[in-house]
């Protein structure tokens, strides 16, 4: 079965990334496959992650890089190399320009924890999310998965689900709740949602070139 070729960019921990490895593992992916995972950072776990599941790995470290010009040609070029299709944010603390961005239309998916378009944008990430929610006392938070455009969390929404907010959360709490409740499931979801059409595109672009 021909499967579309999946990169996840990293920074962290890779919470998200395991999620997305053990769903291809339970065939909740199904129509993409996981060929590469990039960090930003040379001592991101992500990459203990990606190792354990045998998928190759590259660390395009910003700090060493000269310009952002010189970082972006390094992740475009693993990601040229493996043939990639999708690119999935998954924890990946750097901004990607809007030149890069144009290059990968409707190719790009970010999981963002909140109901965009609330707490989201510049600035928005990580506990600084969940501690404007907590700020602003609102009872319903929970994650969003949207394509990729030149504007930070701006681009069209694939699918959100919600998370409650209890009285007595700390960021912290609130984090986690998102992470198990909304992110983990969600992520996967939209990867084999635009995995599926990436199929199907390529299929109808062979029929109407035969």
């Amino acid at each position: 079965m021909l499967k579309a070729r999946i990169a996840v960019l990293v920074s962290g921990g890779g919470t998200n990334l395991q999620a997305l490895i053990d769903a291809q593992r339970a065939g909740i992916i199904g129509s993409g496959e996981i060929c590469l995972v990039i960090s930003s950072n040379p001592g991101a776990y992500a990459l203990e992650r990606s190792k354990g599941a045998g998928i190759p790995t590259v660390v395009v470290s910003k700090r060493d890089s000269s310009s952002q010009e010189e970082f972006e040609k390094g992740i475009q070029d693993a990601l040229t190399e493996q043939g990639i299709q999708l690119i999935i944010l998954a924890g990946f603390m750097s901004i990607l320009s809007a030149d890069f961005v144009a290059k990968w239309p409707k190719r790009i998916i970010n999981v963002h924890p909140s109901l965009i378009p609330s707490f989201c944008g510049s600035g928005f990430y990580g506990l600084r999310v969940h501690e404007a929610a907590l700020a602003k006392g609102v009872k319903v938070t929970g994650a969003t998965v949207h394509f990729v455009n030149e504007v930070p969390d701006g681009g069209e929404i694939i699918l959100q689900k919600s998370v409650p907010v209890y009285k007595n959360d700390t960021p912290e709490a609130l984090q986690k709740r998102v992470m198990e409740r909304a992110e983990w499931k969600l992520l996967p979801r939209a990867a084999e949602i635009v995995s599926k059409s990436i199929i199907r595109e390529g299929e109808d672009y062979g029929k109407g070139n035969s």
